[in-house]
């Protein structure tokens, strides 16, 4: 082969080594797209990205708390859930209304302890603080519309040892006149500014003032009261209770009650410390004999009168005797018109065991000064 033939057959040569090295990087390249495609639609993003949007699953709604479901029934934005907690305590919550006093408060009965009170803390159940201590002559004041009160319970034998009497203070109309009112009611006048030393003393000194519920509870003995405890009652819902008396009571924040003959007046409450309790409907006079009504009727016709009374004043639990006269047919007929308690006038202070149907009283008269109440209550 000569020269020329030899450069020929060389350049061939190489032309068909280019085109075979051409065709493999073609193909090489043909692959690495298609491995890149199928890694793209192969990646889990992809899938995901691809496929349809799931709904997120829906929370198991929250059950409300027994509270929270009284107050879900109710739109007053005044309205309070109040809990009780305490060893042995199983009681629902109950709704009470801020502003105005505790209504209604729960006394359990557990075997062989006596009853010592809701507090507002543990540590104050436990030492059995006064001043703590939560009944219906206390306002509702909540956090959030919520409240817990803490049960406390004593022995029979500490009940008994505290040997508590608790005195009813009963006061009739009021002056302003130091020297007092003339005529033959001058002695049911207390003049004004004793009645606003003895409710400082009462508020300033640690009394605890019971409830009319209470009280029936402390004399079946269930109910533990500390020994400087007092009622004070008013007789009669004279003009003079409402002018003069009231604003003390508003000014000292004391619990009192006002006894009303229903026939005569029928007054709403003057104020959210005053309590109106059944003095009778009509029953406030003179009988045949010249007792009152209540030593001449029937135990039926107490009951009707009664009925009547307590049917405009909202509430049977307790009423006052007019006169304090009063027999076993008045006894009768105060029962069977639903009231549980009746004061008399009596002198002398509640203990346990006393006859419900006979509450004795402190009778507040004209002239006694606050020396004269510290010696009878303390």
């Amino acid at each position: 082969m000569d020269a020329a033939s030899s450069r020929a057959a060389a350049r061939s040569r190489r032309r068909r080594r280019r085109r075979l090295a051409f065709g493999l990087t073609i193909g090489a390249l043909a692959l690495v797209a298609v491995v890149a495609v199928a890694a793209v639609v192969l990646t889990p993003q992809a899938t995901a990205e691809a496929a349809p949007p799931r709904r997120a699953a829906t929370p198991a709604p929250v059950p409300l708390t027994p509270s929270e479901a009284l107050l879900a029934d109710t739109d007053d934005p005044l309205a309070c859930a109040v809990t009780f907690s305490g060893a042995g305590i199983e009681l629902e919550p109950m709704l009470q209304q801020q502003g105005g006093l505790y209504a209604g408060l729960p006394i359990p009965v557990q075997d062989g302890r006596v009853f010592a009170g809701w507090y507002a803390t543990v540590e104050d159940a436990e030492i059995f603080d006064v001043a703590s201590r939560i009944n219906g002559s206390r306002v509702v004041e909540c956090a959030e519309q919520q409240r817990e009160l803490f049960a406390a319970w004593k022995t029979p034998e500490e009940n008994a040892a505290e040997d508590a009497g608790i005195p009813i203070l009963m006061y009739h109309q009021f002056t302003t006149r130091p020297e007092g009112e003339d005529g033959w009611l001058r002695g049911n006048y207390a003049y004004i500014g004793d009645f606003d030393a003895h409710m400082q003393h009462i508020a300033t000194t640690g009394f605890y003032m019971p409830t009319w519920d209470e009280l029936s509870a402390f004399i079946d003995g269930r109910l533990f009261l500390p020994a400087r405890s007092v009622i004070i009652t008013d007789d009669d819902a004279d003009q003079t209770w409402f002018d003069l008396a009231v604003p003390v009571v508003d000014r000292h924040q004391v619990l009192t009650t006002s006894f009303m003959v229903t026939a005569y007046r029928q007054d709403p409450p003057p104020s959210v410390y005053v309590l109106r309790r059944s003095h009778t409907h009509d029953m406030h006079q003179a009988g045949d004999n010249g007792r009152g009504r209540m030593e001449n009727w029937s135990a039926d016709e107490i009951a009707a009168d009664l009925n009547a009374s307590g049917d405009i004043l909202g509430v049977r639990e307790v009423i006052a005797y007019p006169f304090g006269h009063h027999n076993d047919t008045a006894k009768q007929g105060v029962a069977l018109a639903g009231y549980e308690m009746a004061r008399t006038i009596e002198p002398g202070v509640v203990r346990i065991g006393t006859d419900k149907l006979a509450l004795p009283v402190v009778r507040i008269d004209y002239g006694m000064g606050l020396d004269a109440l510290v010696s009878r209550i303390g």
